[in-house]
């Protein structure tokens, strides 16, 4: 090879090098999915503070916290099994219709943890409850889960006055290495 053709052999190769390294770290990080769902008997809502807005009638501001266990079949995560999922929020609705921000805590049966920061859409169905869809993003994690990143992606039916909720979510994650 001639020192032109050697020049530019090399400053294709140094130009495609930042380009190709980050895409093998990518595609080391192998995702995974979990699904799972929880019946109203194993959802509740623990506590709600019901404030008016007063602008219009029916538009009031919500702070919850919600409780979800799984007695039996419990999902398994990354091999651990989830023990219970705390979700505490805060929506401005209009009847049952308008949106909520919340934060979601996953606590495994180990100990360790993840953390999801989420915003959910809904909207009043004819029967008077609210149908909902979620997106979150995994924020974190404690033990095993340090390295943790991903989405939920969610949709349920709820009535907060009468305490029910219920839901069926996708956990799409991996660690970074």
């Amino acid at each position: 090879m001639n020192r032109r053709a050697t020049l530019i052999l090399a400053s294709v190769t140094l130009l495609c090098l930042p380009v190709v390294l980050p895409l093998g770290n990518a595609l080391a990080q192998q995702k995974q999915k979990m699904s799972y769902k929880v019946s109203e008997q194993n959802s509740k809502y623990t506590q709600q503070l019901w404030i008016d807005a007063g602008d219009a009638p029916g538009h009031q501001v919500r702070a919850y916290e919600i409780h979800r266990t799984f007695p039996a079949d419990a999902p398994m995560i990354n091999g651990i099994k989830l023990k219970e999922i705390w979700t505490r929020g805060v929506s401005d609705l209009r009847g049952y219709n308008g949106p909520s921000t919340n934060y979601t805590t996953y606590i495994l049966e180990n100990g360790d943890k993840f953390f999801v920061s989420g915003t959910t859409l809904g909207q009043q169905n004819p029967a008077g409850k609210r149908v909902t869809v979620n997106v979150g993003h995994i924020t974190g994690g404690t033990g095993k889960f340090s390295g943790i990143q991903g989405m939920t992606r969610s949709s349920g039916l709820s009535d907060g006055k009468a305490g029910q909720t219920a839901t069926d979510t996708e956990v799409e994650y991996w660690f970074e290495k």
